[in-house]
């Protein structure tokens, strides 16, 4: 069944459910990560239920095996994921929807070399946030200024700055479409 697409400019107002998601979403800071040892299926749940104002689509337990067998993410200890775990797999469930497995493990080698896992994923969550509020012209929230692009950057956050963009824009594109469509798409 085709999908008719209206014929109007996408505005989003304030008080849009839409808006107000992307307004409150933010992902759990480094601290925030368990780093206790959690099992396959917690880290599932605990990942999906981050990502889901996002519209990512849920992460399974299967999912996450493949990333351990391809070496996206170190093995887990006693089948329990630990934080830098769960980070990096946070980090490829939002890169996913834009970059191929291979281009994610270049990445998560790239940030091995230059940056520890907590300045890494700090960076992401911030990134994200200021790009989301960004494209969905939300006026930003005090502590979360914009990270403005500097000569002197290191190369590696300029990538991941780019990567976020892209993934801002394709939130933004498909909740719009989602929001045209009269929730036809989802």
């Amino acid at each position: 069944m085709a999908v008719e697409l209206r014929r109007t400019t996408m505005h989003w107002e304030k008080n849009h459910p839409t808006i107000q998601e992307i307004k409150t979403f933010e992902l759990p800071t480094y601290e925030e990560i368990p780093d206790v040892g959690l099992y396959l299926k917690q880290v599932a749940r605990y990942i999906s239920g981050h990502l889901a104002p996002l519209g990512q689509g849920e992460v399974t337990g299967s999912m996450i095996s493949n990333y351990v067998k391809k070496g996206l993410v170190d093995k887990p200890v006693k089948k329990q994921y630990y934080r830098d775990q769960i980070a990096h797999l946070i980090f490829i469930a939002v890169a996913k929807t834009i970059l191929s497995i291979e281009n994610i493990s270049c990445l998560i080698d790239i940030q091995q070399e230059t940056y520890d896992t907590k300045t890494a994923y700090l960076f992401l969550c911030r990134s994200l946030k200021n790009q989301l509020n960004l494209v969905f012209d939300i006026e930003a929230l005090p502590g979360t200024a914009p990270l403005p692009h500097k000569a002197e950057e290191a190369p590696e956050k300029i990538l991941l700055r780019n990567i976020v963009v892209a993934i801002a824009h394709k939130i933004y594109v498909e909740k719009s479409l989602h929001v045209l469509n009269g929730d036809a798409l989802g």
